[in-house]
C-alpha cells in the first residue's frame, strides 16, 4: 500500500500503537503500527507525507486495515508530481494561464 498521510494518531490508551490513515486514488486505508516497528521507523512514521507500507491486509465491513510490517518514506516522489512532464505550448499557456 502507498498513499498520502492524512492522519496520525497515538492514543494514550493504545499502549504504544500508532494509527495512520493513508489516502490514494482508490480511497483510504488504516495502518496499524506496533511499538517495535515504530521505534525502528520513527522518522518515517512521524514526518513522512507519502508512505509505502507492507504488511497484512485485513478487510471487514467496508474498512481496510494494514498491520504494518515495513514502512518506507517515499515523500521525495511527490516532487515528481509537481514537475510538468512536458512544457506547455503557447496555446496551452493562453488556455490554462
Amino acid at each position: 500500500m502507498a498513499g498520502l498521510v492524512i492522519l496520525r494518531q497515538r492514543p494514550g490508551t493504545a499502549k504504544g500503537v500508532i494509527f495512520i490513515t493513508l489516502e490514494d486514488e482508490t480511497g483510504t486505508v488504516n495502518v496499524i503500527v506496533w511499538r517495535k516497528l515504530f521505534e525502528h521507523s520513527r522518522r518515517a512514521v512521524t514526518s513522512a507525507r507519502l508512505l509505502r507500507v507492507t504488511g497484512t491486509l485485513q478487510r471487514a465491513e467496508g474498512v481496510t486495515h494494514v498491520i504494518a510490517q515495513n514502512i518506507e518514506d517515499i515523500s521525495p516522489m511527490l516532487d515528481h508530481l509537481l514537475t510538468p512532464v512536458l512544457p506547455l505550448s503557447t496555446d496551452d499557456k493562453t488556455r490554462y494561464g
